[in-house]
């Protein structure tokens, strides 16, 4: 039974202005059941390309060493998403019900990608290659594991990964 406070986990007073951008996102990319455009993934999708390639190619450790965490309104700020302005402003209606576990799964990605970063350059330095693959080859799946969970919730999972899962990410990459 439903409480009379929310509907399907959205509280009442989100309500309203999540059921007005979900008329407004009709017809674009942006979900209509979370307001959340799977576009922002390609800001941690660039840099798990760029990781997959330092081993052959350390030279895009300099492109890899500027990447820096972005918000999801940054992101669209920033991007040539058709509908960008839309994504912004949909962002302050998503319900916290995805917001929440969202903005935790994002923010575990961007510690993610910041510490494999960080413990690049002596690998570089070293110049062993198979130590790299290593090195970015357990932040990569670890990463993507992380981005795919971004995408099931942007596609309306409602919960981010629990801290255990991500240890046994840690531990199993």
């Amino acid at each position: 039974m439903t409480d009379a406070c929310e509907i399907d986990g959205i509280v009442a007073d989100e309500l309203p202005a999540f059921l007005a951008f979900r008329e407004k996102v009709r017809g674009t990319n942006i979900s209509e059941r979370t307001l959340l455009a799977t576009d922002y993934l390609n800001h941690f999708n660039e840099i798990v390309m760029l990781l997959d390639l330092l081993a052959d190619a350390p030279e895009c450790f300099e492109d890899a060493r500027h990447w820096a965490p972005k918000s999801y309104p940054d992101h669209f700020r920033d991007s040539s998403f058709r509908d960008k302005a839309l994504a912004i402003e949909a962002y302050d209606a998503v319900p916290a019900k995805f917001r929440r576990p969202f903005e935790e799964t994002v923010a575990h990605i961007d510690t993610a990608v910041l510490a494999c970063l960080e413990e690049l350059p002596p690998l570089l330095a070293a110049g062993d290659a198979e130590a790299i693959r290593r090195h970015t080859g357990t932040a990569s799946r670890m990463i993507q594991e992380m981005i795919d969970r971004a995408s099931a919730i942007i596609h309306g999972a409602d919960a981010a990964l629990a801290q255990t899962e991500i240890d046994a990410l840690l531990v199993h990459s």
